[in-house]
């Protein structure tokens, strides 16, 4: 259960200052818990403690990072059903997701405390001309200072995860801004870190209003801004930010080809694209949104396809059943109702679905959509998906590319030479083959393009943006 309050976390400590932040239960509407919410005074505060802590965090041996992260490992495994149930209540997310949630955000810090210690460089060979005779050259990574990190409320554990792991990995300090409708899970990641000995203002954690948020943004004192969220977001705020380095992880539309081959196992994948497009209502930025079909398959798909959604468990996500639990709020469930009538006003059929009661919406799945459907064009983030059909694969690779997004895609077929073809034309950051773009282990390079994203998450790469390059030049 939660706590009747949570603080936010400053320069390391927990500060019970106020209790201005309600956080709903997602299913029921009703106010769970009260959060303390940080003003302009103390995220300037945060970020000057995290500026003055920098020499020292950048000091801290990796072992001992690694030390914080694998403590962190433990603390989340011995209060796992207890985060669980946080998540499931602040996000209404389904409690088997909100399980593999927690399973996925140790699976990160983990990751992170092995990516510690493997931070290197290497020795150059300079004399690549007569001139440089006599010159040695080698390089190392540093940190590249105090970060700026604001998660989402999607994946409020892990996506938080992969910005606060690596950030503690490569010796940065940072603060932290949680989606103001889930920070609890972000918030016990800070009163787990609190019981390490990090660097005194290593780490705030500041739920905050957006009024106040200014900070976070167009601080120079920061050096580096993670932003994952939308679009429109995203972009505002890399136009605000000055200076400092921007890695941004966005929206997509993302598009799942099913060839003409996989009638040998069609429910095999049709099991794979109901997970891809209706996990956690839809709301994950690489859900299934269009799927794109091969002719011969198509009608047996999509009655396949269309009995199984019909089928998925509707209601409370803390019932170990429910597949389909509530989108973040009512208002985003209207935006998509909206956008399903929409569609079926322009010629789509609704073959399943559409019907919405509060933040509750049916899994819908259509046909027949206008190519100029929002549902077609823009990011769902919710439980929506629209069928398609091909003849000719390579222009179903161009459908997926006419899209102004390009996070990640999936391909069903068995043919090596159309898994190599699509992992060359595809416009995008992430090719899935024999599975769903959904897809996604916390040590791979994860990210996008076009409007999906600047720069790639995965511990590893996350770690090359939050550190700099410095070279060492020696002369015999």
């Amino acid at each position: 259960m939660l706590k009747d309050t949570y603080p936010y976390f400053l320069a390391n400590k927990a500060v019970y200052a106020n209790k201005d932040l309600e956080v709903t239960d997602k299913f029921s509407g009703e106010v769970a818990t009260r959060v303390a919410l940080a003003n302009y005074p103390v995220i300037d505060a945060a970020i000057a403690a995290a500026e003055k802590a920098q020499e020292e965090m950048a000091a801290y041996p990796p072992y001992k990072r690694q030390d914080v992260l694998n403590h962190c490992v433990k603390r989340f495994q011995e209060r796992f059903e207890e985060i669980a149930l946080a998540l499931c209540m602040e996000a209404g997310k389904p409690i088997k997701d909100a399980r593999g949630e927690v399973t996925r955000l140790i699976d990160t810090f983990r990751v992170g405390a092995e990516e510690a210690v493997r931070i290197g460089g290497e020795v150059m060979n300079l004399e690549i001309a007569p001139r440089a005779k006599g010159y040695r050259g080698m390089w190392k990574r540093v940190p590249i200072g105090p970060c700026s990190l604001i998660s989402p409320f999607n994946f409020p554990l892990n996506l938080a995860a992969h910005k606060i792991a690596p950030a503690i990995a490569a010796g940065c300090t940072w603060v932290m801004k949680p989606a103001s409708r889930t920070p609890i899970g972000a918030l016990i990641i800070g009163e787990i870190l609190a019981e390490t000995d990090l660097p005194v203002g290593a780490f705030s954690i500041l739920p905050c209003s957006r009024d106040g948020a200014d900070l976070f943004t167009v601080d120079d004192r920061l050096k580096l801004l993670s932003f994952t969220g939308s679009p429109g977001v995203g972009w505002e705020l890399k136009a605000k930010a000055g200076r400092k380095k921007v890695v941004l992880e966005l929206g997509g539309n993302a598009a799942c080809i099913v060839d003409a081959d996989q009638a040998d196992r069609l429910d095999h994948v049709v099991e794979r694209v109901v997970f891809g497009a209706f996990y956690q209502s839809g709301q994950s930025c690489i859900s299934v949104q269009r799927i794109i079909v091969h002719e011969s398959l198509y009608d047996a798909f999509r009655d396949k396809l269309t009995a199984a959604v019909k089928a998925l468990p509707m209601g409370d996500p803390k019932d170990e059943n429910t597949f389909i639990g509530p989108m973040i709020s009512e208002s985003e469930a209207k935006r998509l109702e909206g956008w399903v009538q929409s569609a079926v006003a322009k010629g789509a059929t609704l073959l399943c679905g559409g019907k919405r009661d509060g933040a509750m919406l049916e899994a819908s799945l259509l046909e027949n959509v206008s190519l100029d459907s929002d549902i077609n064009c823009e990011e769902a983030f919710g439980p929506a998906a629209a069928l398609y059909k091909f003849t000719d694969f390579e222009k179903a690779l161009r459908q997926v590319n006419d899209s102004k997004f390009g996070l990640q895609c999936g391909i069903f077929s068995h043919d090596i030479r159309k898994a190599m073809r699509a992992w060359d034309i595809l416009d995008v950051g992430g090719v899935v083959i024999n599975d769903v773009p959904s897809w996604r282990v916390d040590n791979m390079p994860y990210g996008g393009v076009k409007d999906s994203g600047l720069g790639r998450e995965g511990v590893r790469y996350a770690i090359e943006d939050m550190t700099e390059i410095r070279l060492l030049v020696i002369r015999d």
